[in-house]
Order: C-alpha cells, then sequence, then structure tokens
C-alpha cells in the first residue's frame, strides 16, 4: 500500500479510475525466483488490483530469505517418459543412457540423440 493510506482510502482511489482492489486471503508466502537466486517472502499482505485488461498483484514483505542457488539448482531440465522412449527407438540406446543424453542436451530430442550417436552422451 501507499504511505500513509489506508487499505480502504486505496480501494476508493483506484475505483475512480476504474480498478477493482482487493486482498488475496491466507497467502503464507511467495517465491520469486531469478535465474540465480530464490527470494521467499514469508507472511506477506498481497492485493489483487484489477483493471480489466490487466491484473496487478502488489505484495507487502513479511520476512525476506534470499537464497543463492548454484549450479545444479539453476537449470531444472524437463523432458516427459515419451522424450526418452523416442530416444531409445531413434538411437537403439538404454534408457539409462537416453536419460543421461536427455539431462546433457537440456531436454533438446535432437541434440540427445546426436550426443549418442556421436558418444559424446557419457563424456
Amino acid at each position: 500500500m501507499l504511505p500513509g493510506m489506508s487499505l480502504g482510502e486505496l480501494k476508493r482511489m483506484l475505483k475512480r479510475m476504474g480498478i477493482e482492489v482487493s486482498e488475496v486471503s491466507d497467502v503464507s508466502e511467495v517465491l520469486i525466483r531469478t535465474k540465480d537466486s530464490e527470494i521467499v517472502i514469508e507472511a506477506p499482505q498481497v492485493l489483487l488490483m484489477d483493471s480489466g485488461k490487466q491484473k496487478i498483484y502488489q505484495v507487502v514483505a513479511g520476512r525476506i530469505t534470499v537464497k543463492k542457488l548454484g549450479k545444479a539448482e539453476q537449470k531444472k531440465i524437463s523432458f516427459s517418459e515419451e522424450d526418452v522412449e523416442f530416444v531409445v527407438k531413434q538411437t537403439g540406446a538404454s534408457r539409462e543412457l537416453a536419460i543421461r543424453a536427455l539431462e546433457k542436451s537440456g531436454g533438446d530430442l535432437a541434440q540427445a540423440i546426436i550426443l549418442i550417436n556421436e558418444g559424446k552422451a557419457l563424456e
């Protein structure tokens, strides 16, 4: 909220501008993830400002914790079981090798197949 302004005053002011304001209840934490850190805001007050065309969330901080991420935590790789089966069928490799190649390629199917075919999946 704005300093020196109650929630009711803020709601009235923004309503005149066509913006509805409501408080999001029962929020226990807000997580903001950047490429190299996570910011966890515990017990925040969260307001939703809805102008019809867009929604704006305002987070008033409670306790803030900043966690630096290591290289392994920075990059989450996701691929499906179908991706693993596809790489196995295309290369004739074992399931374990297909998974290792998909992890190394960041989930890129074509790159995983190339890594296996060139023998670089184990490197």
